[in-house]
């Protein structure tokens, strides 16, 4: 979003639910506020930070993770028409008359529910708008799993409550298995955000009651922070290639329509 911004781009935040099922100590909630209100807050904090011009809400609660409760309640995002929460989206970026827009992939990144109809209504939404240029925000499969490998991590984790390393173990093994984001040879995108690596480390700081102080994200040194977090993968719908060497700035399209 900031290299977006920098290069003199006008950018649109569009967040599909109130984020009122996720986990947080009942300590980051002010009295007389609820965790919708807090993450509101958080959300607009972040977007700040990353220098987003106009956030928006399409109204949906929050689905949950993967195989909870929350999955079924009416109101939830993953249970919404698609059509209808296209529309949606697409009077946004009708409005902006939009160039770019930027969903999840088919997975989610990590299945979770919200993501994954994020995917399918922003697909949706920009055959409604018109909106030319599509790209998935994913995560390079064998990266994520190259991470569990890093001798830093492993650091932090033994670190976090005194846990007991048979238990940081199993779930390093468990991540190993995930399949998560999109294979390497399918990624069309590789973009270098480590110029304004301090901007997204203060967007995550910024949902301090999603990621606390003493996460291991956030207690990572600067150089392995940024070797984890300082490049953003995406896949572009349409791309007449993927795989290595990848592409390295999505707005090449808007001055080159060829450039994919």
């Amino acid at each position: 979003m900031i290299l977006g911004a920098r290069g003199g781009h006008r950018i649109v935040l569009v967040c599909a639910t109130d984020g009122a099922a996720g986990e947080a100590d009942p300590s980051m909630i002010p009295e007389g506020e609820t965790l919708a209100d807090v993450r509101a807050r958080e959300l607009s904090d972040a977007a700040q930070a990353l220098s987003v011009e106009r956030l928006e809400f399409l109204g949906y609660k929050d689905s949950g993770m993967e195989g909870t409760a929350a999955n079924h309640d009416p109101d939830c995002f993953w249970q919404a028409d698609v059509e209808e929460a296209a529309e949606r989206l697409a009077s946004i970026l009708q409005e902006e008359d939009a160039s770019i827009v930027t969903i999840y992939d088919p997975i989610g990144g990590y299945r979770h529910p919200d993501h994954i109809q994020v995917h399918r209504v922003g697909k949706r939404a920009a055959e409604l708008a018109g909106t030319p240029h599509v790209f998935e925000s994913t995560m390079n499969r064998e990266q994520m799993k190259s991470f569990a490998d890093e001798p830093e991590w492993a650091t932090m984790a033994e670190a976090d409550n005194g846990r007991d390393p048979e238990e940081i173990e199993a779930e390093r093994q468990d991540f190993l298995e995930q399949e998560l984001g999109t294979p390497a040879a399918q990624i069309t995108h590789a973009v270098d955000i480590t110029p304004v690596i301090a901007e997204k480390k203060a967007a995550m700081i910024a949902h301090a009651s999603q990621i606390t102080e003493d996460s291991v994200f956030l207690m990572l040194s600067d150089d392995a922070f940024a070797r984890a977090f300082g490049q953003e993968w995406f896949v572009q719908h349409g791309a007449t290639r993927t795989g290595a060497p990848y592409l390295p700035d999505l707005f090449a399209v808007l001055d080159d329509p060829t450039a994919n």
